[in-house]
């Protein structure tokens, strides 16, 4: 799963988790989500796109009832999009 195949509405709730676990170091839950991010969505949608996240990979659960964390693979595809690629040249 690549981050350019996620919905702009998933890579939104993606990049919030990503941010707010790089913070906190704790599980991120949707509703602190919604409150502390501007994602114009409910937070009943926001853990639907987190199920979708999970499905792909790209977040986990570490319990019941706990929030979403990366997982290594969501981590890799954050930082593969937040580099910019440049082309060397031919010195």
């Amino acid at each position: 799963m690549s981050f350019q195949e996620l919905t702009e509405r998933e890579k939104t709730v993606f990049m919030s988790i990503v941010h707010s676990f790089v913070q906190t170091a704790e599980p991120v839950g949707s509703r602190y989500l919604t409150k502390h991010y501007s994602l114009d969505i409910s937070p009943a949608t926001v853990r639907n796109v987190m199920i979708d996240l999970e499905d792909k990979g790209l977040i986990a659960q570490p319990h019941t009832s706990a929030g979403r964390v990366p997982t290594n693979t969501g981590y890799r595809q954050y930082v593969n999009s937040i580099m910019k690629r440049t082309k060397l040249s031919g010195r």
